[in-house]
């Protein structure tokens, strides 16, 4: 796959003014482009056009390609399209904040989700219905005992179970078609924010009278090699044909009177405006891609590397681990590790790496908070005390992890650069001071400010 990946080999420069090749573990949050999703935009470019209605070959040829992406998007998912529709979105934060927004539930009804979830499968619900949070456990695991209770004492008036297929801290991955067996054994509905889950392992939405089905699915191109802002929301059609959109204008829409309107079928219902075609070829092209090269294939690919690194991690004194830390469990998440240094603020080891080793990471609490805080294992006193210098302005004394996430194309080289990175910065083996900055908590090297005009630019203008 490292063949297949853009920029795989790019160098870039360390403080000292060297260049050497990057190395990219933080996929969790974004993954590099697969070079024939750039190939295949590229070579759509020349054709760019209007979609649906157009009567020009350009226009014919993109709603072609637009609408074909949204086949091979249900083909990804296993996704019905006689029942299900595919809505097209900026992201899968869009995807659920739709959903939340549509979503039709007498006001005694709860939505259900969780502690481990992303702010963008907590935040939607939060302020568009009442919602009731699983547990996790201490070791950061989905508390099936407590959801069981939830669903006992909800029975009748639950709107819609929301849960993570993956999560974007720990990598655990969900047992999401038992969990939807149960949800509809009370009578209700689920749905999967697969934003994370997605680009690691193979998703089946089921048919529609299976127990395990899934009625909601939220995925990112983002995530799937395909960086052009687009995501998805799949779901039945049903759902969004009882009541007008959340969004309404161009191509909403079959006909419009001074007194009247009918709105239009779906997916056109629900993606206003002219769409971000480029963004929605690219993605159907990663998704055929990751479906040709087989991702029971990745997943076994990311079962031992993942093992590899936990063990390797395990080995360093002073570093600890969050979640899953048993190398022989590796098949019980995706290639998300948590973990931090003893002695070392999580936001400046992360610094060090990137500006002194071209070893690229993330820190902080990664848009899922409440989850992190309670991983850490924090005192009242202590989390009440970060609080009170959040609301002063310093960022200083947030809590937060470093996050190693795997691709597709990750290796052993680039888990044992990282290793090497954290001995050397246990031994204070780095060359630079830093300080850090009270609004954003991030770290700075002293005296050196990037200089970016020398690997990318905006082009003069013509």
């Amino acid at each position: 796959m490292r063949d297949c990946i853009y920029g795989i080999n790019r160098k870039v420069p360390l403080l000292d003014g060297t260049m050497v090749r990057y190395v990219n573990l933080d996929n969790a949050a974004s993954t590099p482009p697969l070079k024939n999703v750039v190939d295949g935009i590229n070579a759509l470019a020349p054709y760019y056009s209007s979609v649906h209605r157009g009567t020009g070959f350009k226009s014919r040829l993109c709603t072609e390609a637009y609408d074909r992406a949204h086949t091979v998007i249900a083909e990804f998912v296993g996704a019905d399209l006689s029942i299900n529709t595919v809505i097209f979105v900026k992201n899968a934060t869009e995807a659920i904040n739709k959903l939340a927004h549509r979503l039709k539930a007498p006001k005694d009804h709860v939505v259900i989700t969780t502690r481990m979830e992303h702010h963008s499968n907590d935040l939607p619900w939060r302020y568009n219905h009442r919602t009731v949070y699983v547990r996790a456990t201490s070791d950061g695991r989905f508390d099936e005992e407590h959801f069981d209770s939830l669903l006992h004492e909800y029975k009748g008036k639950i709107a819609l179970v929301s849960v993570t297929g993956a999560s974007n801290v720990t990598g655990y991955i969900q047992q999401i078609h038992q969990i939807a067996e149960k949800v509809h054994a009370v009578g209700s509905r689920i749905m999967i924010d697969a934003a994370q889950l997605a680009p690691h392992r193979k998703i089946d939405m089921r048919p529609d009278d299976d127990p395990g089905h899934l009625d909601f699915i939220a995925i990112a191109g983002h995530k799937m090699y395909a960086p052009y802002g687009t995501g998805a929301l799949i779901g039945p059609k049903s759902e969004f044909l009882s009541s007008a959109p959340d969004y309404c204008g161009g191509g909403t829409v079959h006909m419009v009177t001074p007194d009247e309107v009918y709105w239009a079928g779906m997916p056109d219902r629900d993606e206003a405006g002219s769409p971000n075609v480029m963004g929605a070829i690219a993605m159907a092209i990663a998704a055929e891609t990751l479906m040709k090269k087989g991702l029971d294939h990745v997943a076994e690919h990311e079962r031992e590397l993942t093992a590899y690194a936990l063990e390797k991690l395990g080995a360093i004194e002073g570093v600890t681990v969050y979640g899953e830390t048993d190398p022989m469990k590796a098949s019980e998440k995706v290639g998300v590790i948590p973990f931090n240094l003893q002695g070392i603020d999580h936001a400046l080891l992360a610094a060090i790496a990137g500006y002194e080793f071209g070893v690229g990471v993330r820190n902080g609490c990664f848009c899922a908070h409440p989850y992190v805080v309670d991983l850490l294992h924090l005192e009242d006193s202590e989390i009440q005390k970060w609080r009170n210098q959040f609301k002063n302005g310093d960022k200083s004394g947030m809590p937060g992890m470093v996050r190693m996430s795997f691709g597709c194309y990750s290796n052993h080289e680039d888990v044992d650069r990282l290793l090497e990175v954290l001995e050397k910065i246990k031994m204070k083996e780095y060359s630079s001071k830093y300080f850090q900055l009270p609004e954003t908590g991030e770290f700075l090297p002293e005296n050196y400010t990037d200089d970016f005009s020398e690997h990318w630019k905006y082009p003069d203008s013509l």
